[in-house]
């Protein structure tokens, strides 16, 4: 792939989290979004569907992983990279749901900034943020 392509597909793909993240109030259904944007210290949980509530973060999980992967995928061009950061991804997930569906279960005002930050890591790409510094120090390293 020529250096010019692959940074414009990079760009795309990056292009592609931002816009998950922009249309994220008609996209996905998530009570949270509006709850973590007021002052959610002080106030109780918002009401929501927990089964929906669940399929749609796992949906908005898989986008972001599929395209992260891409993005992995074009800047590494290796399929053991990619095959890595699936098992990550995938045990990531089944760690960060199981905490998810116990703080959506069970609400409780001193655990809301600890909720705040794994539904983050459920909702955005940064485990991302997180594996691509670290595949390029391997490779420079290597």
């Amino acid at each position: 792939m020529h250096k010019w392509s692959k940074y414009i597909f990079v760009f795309v793909l990056i292009l592609l989290l931002a816009l998950i993240r922009y249309f994220e109030d008609y996209l996905f259904y998530d009570p949270y979004l509006q709850f973590f944007e007021n002052d959610y210290l002080y106030i109780d949980s918002p009401r929501r569907e927990a089964l929906k509530l669940t399929l749609f973060t796992t949906l908005r999980y898989v986008l972001n992983t599929v395209i992260s992967l891409g993005i992995l995928y074009v800047v590494f061009k290796d399929k053991s990279v990619v095959k890595f950061s699936v098992i990550i991804y995938g045990i990531a997930y089944l760690f960060l749901l199981a905490a998810f569906l116990y703080f959506v279960i069970n609400p409780k005002q001193e655990e809301y900034y600890l909720f705040f930050n794994i539904r983050r890591f459920l909702i955005q790409p940064l485990i991302l943020v997180v594996l691509l510094p670290a595949f390029y120090y391997n490779k420079i390293r290597r």
